[in-house]
């Protein structure tokens, strides 16, 4: 007999791809069209395919399941205390999307009580879509683009490619701990946002390392690393929820992750 949480499960993975439909469909048209760019106090950049996005996926999520909360970067919190609570991010990487690069990605995520259970990451552009369960005892899995994936079998950090969007994520301090772990690895390269994260749990890329992060940057990708046999915690090694902070760490095994954590610790982070 099925698993009824199993059945729950993929209930909420269904829609939260239908969810992606919906914000590609919004996205597609202003991409490479020039959209008008205005900057939001924090200094980020915003268009009318962000706002877009997330106004669809909202408007979905309220005719469906109104009892649930929804954060999302554009629109802001509502009922951040209900059990269930979906977290977005319209376009990680605007900035990419802005400069006509394909390497943005819609993030979707489903907490329950702070939790992340599941996540979606689309490329609207590429057509690329990675979708990741993590509830332990009833389903664990990722796919690309409906077909399972698994990240890379790499431990030794002087065998990793490791990414970060950019150095100047970091503090002082953090820059510190970076390049510690920078140094001790095979090559790193920057770019990408979160589409890094996606090539981590297809074998590409062995760690991302980043920092100044929102909730809404990482709690979809936390399912999709994990989902695919990866780890992605904060620096410390802590899990990742609704109320950790803006550092976080992604690793394809499991010993890699725990050398990238002593690394990044030896600088007294």
């Amino acid at each position: 007999m099925p698993d009824p949480r199993e059945l729950v499960v993929e209930m909420y993975l269904q829609f939260a791809e239908e969810l992606a439909d919906a914000s590609g469909e919004a996205i597609r048209p202003w991409f490479r069209r020039g959209p008008d760019v205005e900057r939001k106090r924090d200094g980020s950049p915003v268009t009318q395919a962000d706002r877009g996005a997330e106004h669809a996926i909202r408007e979905r999520i309220a005719d469906r399941y109104p009892q649930h909360g929804v954060i999302g970067e554009e629109y802001g919190v509502e009922r951040a205390d209900a059990e269930w609570v979906w977290v977005i991010d319209p376009i990680d990487g605007t900035g990419a999307f802005v400069a006509g690069l394909p390497t943005f990605g819609t993030l979707i995520s489903l907490l329950q009580d702070g939790v992340p259970l599941l996540g979606v990451l689309d490329q609207p552009i590429l057509r690329e879509r990675w979708s990741g369960v993590d509830f332990p005892g009833v389903m664990t899995r990722t796919t690309h683009n409906s077909h399972a994936v698994h990240t890379s079998s790499t431990t030794e950090l002087s065998d990793c490619t490791g990414f970060a969007t950019t150095p100047e994520m970091f503090d002082r301090q953090e820059s510190v701990a970076w390049y510690r772990l920078a140094s001790s690895m095979e090559r790193v390269r920057y770019g990408a946002d979160c589409y890094a994260y996606g090539l981590l749990a297809s074998g590409f890329v062995d760690i991302v390392c980043e920092a100044s992060l929102k909730s809404w940057d990482y709690l979809a990708l936390v399912p999709i690393v994990r989902g695919a046999g990866g780890q992605m915690t904060d620096w410390e090694g802590l899990p990742l929820t609704i109320e950790s902070g803006s550092r976080v760490l992604a690793s394809a095994t499991h010993t890699a992750h725990r050398a990238a954590i002593a690394s990044l610790a030896q600088a007294h982070c």
